[in-house]
C-alpha cells in the first residue's frame, strides 16, 4: 500500500472510490431519489472543482489503484454548531473489500496523527465506522445534526 496526496488527474479515481463507498454505505439508509443527483458523474465533477481549488486530500493506493480516500483541515462550525477542536476529520472512506486492511487506519494516522486532538460527524447509524473510531480514541461527544443535504440523516460527532 502507498499513501500519497491527489492531483487533479486522479479526480476520476478518488470520485468513484467516493462514489462506491457511499453507495456501500448509505444506499440503504438513503431514499432512491437521492442517487438520482448523486451520480458518479456529479461527484467527479465535484472533485475535479476541489482539486483545482486546493483541496488535497490523501489516497491510498493497492497495486496501482486508489482503494481509499481520506482529508482532515482545520474544523468549521455546521448547521449552526461550533467547533470543539481545531482539526476534522471531514472524510475517510475505503473500498469495502479493503475493510480490514489496514488502509483505514494508515489513512487515519496520515490525516490525523495518533492521538492528537481532533473531530469528526460519523451517521449515528454506521455502526462500522463509529466501532473503528472508537478503536482510534474517538468517543460521542453529544452533538447531533441532521444533513438535509444528505437525506435528513443524523450525524453525531465524535472528539478525542
Amino acid at each position: 500500500m502507498r499513501l500519497r496526496t491527489a492531483r487533479l488527474a486522479d479526480a476520476g479515481a478518488g470520485a468513484r472510490v467516493h462514489h462506491a463507498t457511499w453507495v456501500s454505505t448509505y444506499g440503504g439508509l438513503l431514499p432512491a431519489e437521492f442517487w438520482s443527483t448523486h451520480t458518479l458523474a456529479e461527484r467527479t465533477r465535484s472533485w475535479q472543482r476541489s482539486l483545482m481549488r486546493g483541496f488535497a486530500p490523501t489516497l491510498a493506493e493497492v497495486d496501482d489503484e486508489i482503494v481509499g480516500i481520506a482529508h482532515a483541515s482545520p474544523a468549521l462550525r455546521q448547521h449552526g454548531v461550533a467547533p470543539v477542536r481545531d482539526s476534522q476529520l471531514w472524510m475517510l472512506y475505503v473500498l469495502d473489500g479493503h475493510h480490514g486492511t489496514g488502509v483505514g487506519q494508515a489513512l487515519l494516522d496520515a490525516v490525523v496523527a495518533p492521538g492528537t486532538p481532533c473531530q469528526l460527524w460519523v451517521a449515528e447509524d454506521n455502526a462500522r465506522a463509529r466501532r473503528f473510531y472508537e478503536r482510534n480514541g474517538f468517543v460521542v461527544e453529544g452533538a447531533r445534526i441532521t444533513d438535509d443535504a444528505f437525506a435528513g440523516i443524523t450525524e453525531i460527532r465524535m472528539v478525542r
